[in-house]
């Protein structure tokens, strides 16, 4: 049974039993991973994953439910569950079916090209990779991560109110995770990426950068423990502001989850602070026109000259905070609740390069990763201890590369204590972006 065929007789059976809005929402995802170990596929996954949730209005209250099958039996039972969900629900603040914004953007999130991206063709690339990898130094030990990874999605939302939206998104991944050795020293550098232009894979220049990383770590040092001027190039930068990031839902602020609750209008951070959520961006991985509510989404600003102008809103927090939704409703799948979350995020770039913020440092220490980012940092304090990777710098120049540290602090506290923020903004890495930024200080304790 088609999608439309399938809501159509939800929606008679929906009236039939009682409920009056009601929603479909449809989503089909479809995978393809592929991994490489000295010339041989060492994993191998297809797979395609699609279903639908229906949520509808009964007696004055919502009721949800889904499945991934589109047959007659599933509309008795969509519809039934819903109703006895419904009848469960204790929500002070009751979801509504939206139907649909004055006006939709349009968008351009899917590539025709890399569609056409054939397996064998991804394979290929994998293998010449892993070619230069081991051609690139001798110091090369193997790789203990290397993978590719493409996704494809398409969603659609129906509602009896009229609205009808639908959208596709693709993108492709690669993470490699190469490994060199130096008498008993082993260190590890990386090439992370995801992007919808296939032919933005070159195998020497990836290849290149995850060996020199690598490299870049031997002979590590150690260093006084102490604070620091601390400099969190891009992806480490990137990866505090992922992990950071639910303090601006305001779902987490109502539940008291959130230290920016009441924040709205108040200055949270240094003046030089731009913080940008913009859906529409090409080159952003998780690009939409409407959020999993059917709001049309729209850039905007969170936080404007160190000043948090607004949280991340869908509907239902929109309303009992007052305000108008952001177009910020998220589900992390069709069988997902309805929460909030940010789509591309990030901190707006100025004019100053890596190199000219290195070059500003007297003494310091430069972060290049970080890891235990799950269980070194509380979204709800702030406070964070992390072990880290980088080099140490001395009149504005690296020396060497540090032994294994730990960076301790607190984000809200990080954010007033930026003092330069970097040029170079990447998108290819995830959702939640930042260039470099220059901190003022952090306790850093080397081993």
């Amino acid at each position: 049974m088609n999608i439309n065929q399938f809501q159509q007789e939800l929606f008679e059976l929906g009236v039939k039993h009682g409920f009056s809005d009601m929603e479909l929402y449809f989503e089909r995802e479809e995978k393809f991973g592929c991994g490489i170990f000295k010339g041989e596929i060492d994993s191998y996954e297809t797979s395609e994953i699609a279903g639908v949730s229906f949520r509808g209005l009964f007696d004055g209250k919502m009721g949800n439910a889904f499945t991934e099958k589109l047959d007659e039996d599933s509309l008795l039972f969509l519809v039934e569950n819903a109703k006895e969900n419904a009848q469960l629900s204790e929500d002070e603040v009751q979801e509504e079916i939206f139907a649909g914004s004055a006006a939709y953007q349009e968008g351009s999130f899917y590539s025709n090209e890399l569609k056409k991206v054939t397996i064998p063709e991804k394979i290929e690339l994998l293998k010449e990779i892993e070619k230069h990898i081991y051609a690139y130094d001798e110091r090369v030990t193997g790789t203990n991560f290397f993978k590719l990874q493409s996704e494809e999605l398409e969603r659609h939302i129906i509602n009896n109110k009229g609205l009808s939206l639908q959208e596709k998104r693709n993108y492709i991944y690669m993470y490699v995770s190469v490994v060199v050795k130096q008498g008993e020293e082993i260190k590890t550098g990386f090439y992370v990426k995801a992007t919808k232009d296939f032919s933005a894979f070159n195998p020497e220049v990836i290849a290149k950068q995850a060996v020199e990383e690598a490299l870049s770590q031997l002979d590590a040092q150690s260093a006084d423990s102490k604070r620091y001027t601390v400099l969190l190039r891009n992806d480490a930068a990137g990866s505090l502001l992922e992990t950071f990031s639910p303090i601006f839902s305001a779902e987490n602020a109502q539940k008291g989850q959130s230290l920016l609750k009441d924040k709205v209008g108040k200055v949270i951070a240094h003046s030089a602070l731009q913080i940008i959520d913009d859906p529409l961006l090409e080159e952003g991985i998780l690009g939409q026109t409407f959020d999993s509510e059917g709001v049309a989404t729209l850039k905007k600003q969170i936080v404007k000259d160190g000043k948090l102008v607004t949280l991340l809103h869908n509907r239902k927090t929109a309303e009992k905070a007052g305000v108008e939704t952001t177009g910020n409703a998220y589900k992390s799948s069709y069988s997902g609740v309805l929460t909030v979350s940010p789509s591309n995020f990030y901190i707006v770039p100025s004019n100053n390069s890596f190199e000219e913020l290195t070059a500003s440092m007297e003494e310091g220490i430069i972060i290049i990763s970080l890891a235990g980012l799950h269980s070194g940092a509380s979204t709800v304090s702030g406070d964070f201890s992390l072990a880290a990777h980088g080099y140490f710098v001395k009149d504005g120049k690296i020396q060497n590369a540090v032994k294994q540290m730990t960076v301790a602090g607190n984000f809200f506290e990080l954010l007033k204590n930026i003092e330069e923020i970097g040029s170079d903004l990447d998108f290819s890495r995830s959702n939640i972006s930042s260039p470099s930024l220059l901190i003022k200080d952090l306790a850093v304790t080397v081993e």
